[in-house]
């Protein structure tokens, strides 16, 4: 496991790296997630192999400190990544990002273009102010004290038993200031941004998810937008035969 000081006051990201070939593949998870749990069974298939691969882990998530000093927005969140592959000595990678963490890559790629070359994007938030089914507007529905103290506990047992195993490893005062700004998008939004990129980008939408909101504007500034047959929001447990093809770009 590596790791960089990504604050003030000593706070560590962290990541697991695999070696290979550049450029690299950087895998970032989603709201409440980790990266190696959601993403290492598809760096591991053949035709991904060989690449050099790192998975990190957002602040506040899985193995990455959590400072409570630490804002958790969308900015902090991939200026603190953009350290973590400083200290890696990464450039130019192809960063891989799910839910929240495609967000993240999005800003990321906005705010270090040097650090971009690629995105394959899995149902990332795209827009401010998602809809309140969405699971980042129920937490973020809720002040922040009141979640870390009654209402953290709830969600868990409400997302299911999967969610739920990496959930629990999250700080739940950073789930909910991460849920709080996706919900609050950067600036300019995610959308906006995305549709302005020079690099590739795949955006990846679950069968059985809703309809992809401005699919058309996306696929008019140069997007590719795939729908996933047979997977819902997960579409890397779904139909690892598929996100594989897109992370590899043989889809």
């Amino acid at each position: 496991m590596q790791q960089a000081t990504f604050d003030g006051r000593g706070s560590s990201i962290r990541w697991t790296e695999v070696p290979g070939a550049e450029p690299a593949r950087v895998y970032l998870h989603g709201l409440g997630s980790m990266s190696a749990v959601y993403h290492g069974h598809i760096a591991a298939r053949p035709e991904l192999t060989g690449r050099r691969v790192l998975f990190v882990d957002l602040p506040g998530h899985g193995t990455s400190d959590r400072p409570r000093e630490f804002g958790y927005t969308l900015e902090d969140h991939a200026d603190a990544v953009a350290v973590a592959l400083d200290a890696a000595g990464v450039s130019g990678a192809e960063l891989i990002g799910h839910s929240m963490g495609g967000a993240v890559a999005v800003v990321l790629a906005h705010r270090r273009p040097d650090l971009v070359s690629r995105l394959v994007l899995t149902e990332a938030n795209l827009d401010a102010f998602p809809p309140s089914t969405a699971a980042s507007s129920t937490i973020a529905a809720y002040e922040e004290d009141e979640f870390v103290e009654k209402e953290y506990a709830r969600v868990l047992g409400a997302v299911g038993p999967l969610w739920a195993a990496t959930m629990r490893l999250a700080d739940p005062r950073a789930l909910h200031r991460s849920a709080v700004g996706l919900c609050r998008g950067s600036d300019p939004v995610m959308r906006t941004i995305l549709e302005g990129l020079p690099v590739d980008r795949v955006f990846l939408q679950g069968e059985l998810s809703d309809e992809l909101a401005g699919r058309e504007s996306l696929e008019a500034a140069g997007v590719r937008v795939v729908t996933v047959p047979g997977a819902g929001h997960n579409v890397m447990f779904d139909n690892p035969d598929a996100f594989a093809a897109a992370v590899a770009g043989t889809d």
